[in-house]
C-alpha cells in the first residue's frame, strides 16, 4: 500500500470552499495522507432499483410499424411525403416504432424532428 499526499486537499488533510468554511477533506478523512485503495467511493449505483434490466421485445416480437395515436398519424404522414425516397420513408417508419418502444409514445420533440426531415430542401 503506497502512501502519497492527498491529490484533494495537498496533504493539509483540511479543505476550505468559496464562503471561508474549512471541514475535513472528504478524500482522506483527515489524514492528508491517500493510499491506493482508499479515497472517494462510487455511490452511483447503491439502490436496487439501478440494477434493474431494461425489457426489450424480441426480435420475432418486433412491430411492424408504430402503435399509438400520434405514432400512427406520424407514419402516415411521412408515407403521404411526395419529395422523399421510399427508403427514408421505410427508415423513418422504422424509427417511430422504435421510438415507440422505447419511449412508450412519440413525444413531441421526436414528432417536430421527424416532420423536419419531411420537410423539401431549399435550393
Amino acid at each position: 500500500m503506497a502512501i502519497d499526499k492527498c491529490g484533494i486537499c495537498g496533504g493539509d488533510g483540511r479543505i476550505t470552499n468559496a464562503f471561508g468554511n474549512e471541514t475535513r477533506c472528504p478524500s482522506c478523512h483527515g489524514t492528508g495522507r491517500r493510499s491506493d485503495e482508499g479515497g472517494l467511493r462510487d455511490v452511483t449505483k447503491t439502490k436496487p432499483s439501478h440494477y434493474r434490466t431494461t425489457t426489450t421485445k424480441a426480435p420475432a416480437e418486433k412491430s411492424k410499424g408504430p402503435e399509438t395515436f400520434a405514432g400512427v398519424q406520424l407514419a402516415n404522414e411521412v408515407r403521404a411525403s411526395e419529395h422523399v425516397s421510399n427508403d427514408t420513408k421505410a427508415k423513418l417508419t422504422r424509427e417511430i416504432a422504435e421510438h415507440e418502444a422505447t419511449h412508450g409514445k412519440c413525444t413531441e420533440t421526436f414528432i417536430k424532428k421527424v416532420k423536419k426531415q419531411l420537410r423539401p430542401v431549399a435550393r
